[in-house]
């Protein structure tokens, strides 16, 4: 839009029209003076006039926009009905630039019919004889301004995001608000704004490349052979040079030279490859990592989509917090974030598909340091009891104890909640903590606990959220998770947490990763938004 007053000026040099005269009156050289000296008798300058019979008349003539009429009405009342998108006769910058970003809805990520598409299209059409009064016009474009802020600024409804168990605070959206700011400043709507949590436009972008991958038709099947055996640095075959070119392809390698021989710019390619996916990072390529490389470029297309839908619902507030710590579930990382910088980057094993880890923000409030386990109700009953019946000593065995009805694990190594435990309020009953049982963490897929959180470098987290207070030195820390006592500290500045889902994400480096389906979220997430897509599947289900 930064070239709109020049292409109005140069317009102006052929039609009057662009300048606010009447429409088809061309500009020769015996009217030239015409331009210089305006005759009322040419142009007006009136802008469309709005009131409330000529929205009741609009909406009953454009029946397929019934559902905006409040939101636009509301619009209208707060403007004292005055005109949003004309200045004089003519369209001006603002809404150009919604017209514009009403066309780019695929770029947006987003799938939305548009009605009355092709009327707009005629309005902005140079050449068209079709034109409509310039009060539809008007309202035609407040309605699509509507349709393009919910869908892209505000996403699914809070209804559909409970279907999907989705419970990260929602960014409130006042369509006044935003128009106000909009129009104060039309940049608000580019990518280099905060209106969205700016992970959006990151997969957007990722987004644009892949669809250009897609118009290239260079995503290529990787050839399986059968029997499979995990392919290694000096192995050869079609296979390796079926995996050069797509790492190419999606920028792993700067080049794609069709060796069919695993060579060390292969290795380098495929450490880039499973680093941003979170993969164990060797060089070892084994028949799952074919099977996600080889997941259908739609498919791709359609998860980066779906993520997008999910940055959405995400107020961009997130980010302005001092300090906070994040979890992703299908990356099965956790990020302490202070400053912008990352402090802590962990590995986390999250809830099995009937013991889901849920999605969830709020305070941690008090780190316990050497906790008691209290042992769920539901494990009790449900696993406990039978092991006491086979084994009356299972308890002392495991360093267990009855305590008031209920079982506790005392403090120590072995707790099930290992050394340290990061208490937030929630109903579900989850936490973040420590864990004994290390070697599961070396597991690609780590999906093991019955819905709390745990966490690899838990003392370092520990030690990172304790950097306020001064008085817990290392030497403090060291001693409380002994494993002696349990020790509660109460936090007096509580720290965000936000448990999220995404499958796709893009890091502070730019780099895109895509992650395993674990609780097929996005199979349901594809349904509500794409109710008639019905072959999606994603990698790793």
């Amino acid at each position: 839009m930064k070239n709109f007053t020049l292409t109005i000026f140069l317009i102006s040099c052929f039609t009057v029209s662009s300048f606010g005269f009447s429409k088809n009156k061309t500009l020769s050289e015996n009217n030239i003076a015409a331009f210089f000296i305006p005759d009322p008798s040419l142009y007006t300058y009136a802008a469309p006039i709005i009131d409330d019979a000529t929205l009741l008349a609009f909406f009953k003539k454009y029946s397929q926009l019934k559902e905006y009429q409040n939101d636009v009405s509301t619009l209208y009342k707060d403007r004292s009905y005055k005109s949003i998108w004309y200045e004089g006769n003519d369209i001006n910058e603002f809404g150009h630039l919604m017209y514009e970003k009403l066309n780019s809805t695929y770029e947006e990520g987003i799938q939305v019919r548009i009605p009355y598409k092709d009327k707009i299209d005629e309005v902005f059409n140079e050449e068209s004889t079709k034109k409509i009064p310039d009060s539809d016009t008007e309202l035609l474009l407040s309605s699509m301004y509507i349709l393009y802020a919910k869908h892209v600024f505000q996403g699914m409804d809070a209804a559909a995001q409970n279907k999907i168990e989705w419970y990260l605070p929602k960014k409130k959206l006042s369509y006044e608000t935003l128009l106000d700011s909009i129009v104060t400043n039309p940049n608000l709507l580019d990518e280099n704004n905060h209106v969205l949590f700016s992970q959006y436009y990151k997969l957007q972008n990722v987004l644009k490349k892949y669809r250009e991958i897609e118009k290239n038709n260079t995503w290529k099947t990787i050839t399986m052979p059968n029997p499979y055996k995990d392919l290694r640095p000096d192995d050869t075959g079609v296979t390796i040079q079926d995996i050069r070119t797509r790492l190419f392809v999606i920028g792993d390698l700067a080049q794609d030279s069709k060796s069919n021989f695993y060579d060390q710019e292969l290795m380098d390619g495929v450490m880039k490859y499973k680093l941003r996916h979170v993969l164990t990072p060797n060089y070892i390529i084994n028949k799952e990592h074919i099977n996600q490389m080889n997941e259908p470029l739609s498919d791709r297309i359609k998860t980066l989509m779906l993520n997008m839908e999910r940055c959405r619902w995400i107020p961009p507030t997130l980010e302005n917090q001092e300090e906070y710590v994040m979890v992703n579930i299908p990356s099965f990382r956790l990020y302490f974030v202070r400053n912008g910088n990352y402090d802590v980057v962990s590995k986390v094993f999250i809830g099995t598909p009937l013991t889901k880890t849920v999605i969830f923000s709020g305070q941690i409030d008090r780190i316990v340091f050497s906790p008691y386990w209290y042992v769920p109700s539901s494990i009790i009953q449900n696993e406990l009891k039978l092991k006491i019946a086979e084994d009356k000593n299972y308890l002392a065995e495991h360093n267990m104890e009855w305590n008031g009805g209920n079982v506790r694990q005392k403090p120590g190594p072995e707790n099930a909640l290992g050394l340290v435990k990061f208490m937030f309020p929630n109903p579900n009953d989850i936490y973040m903590h420590d864990s004994p049982s290390k070697t599961l963490f070396g597991f690609e897929k780590r999906i093991f606990s019955h819905g709390c959180i745990n966490v690899e470098k838990a003392k370092e987290l520990a030690v990172a959220m304790m950097k306020d207070y001064p008085e817990w030195t290392i030497d403090k820390i060291n001693t409380a998770m002994s494993g002696e006592k349990e020790t509660p500290f109460k936090l007096t500045k509580k720290i965000p947490i936000y448990i999220g889902y995404f499958t796709a994400w893009v890091s502070k480096e730019g780099d895109i990763g895509f992650f395993p389906d674990v609780y097929e979220r996005d199979v349901k997430l594809n349904s509500l938004l794409f109710p008639l897509d019905t072959g999606y599947k994603t990698a790793n289900n």
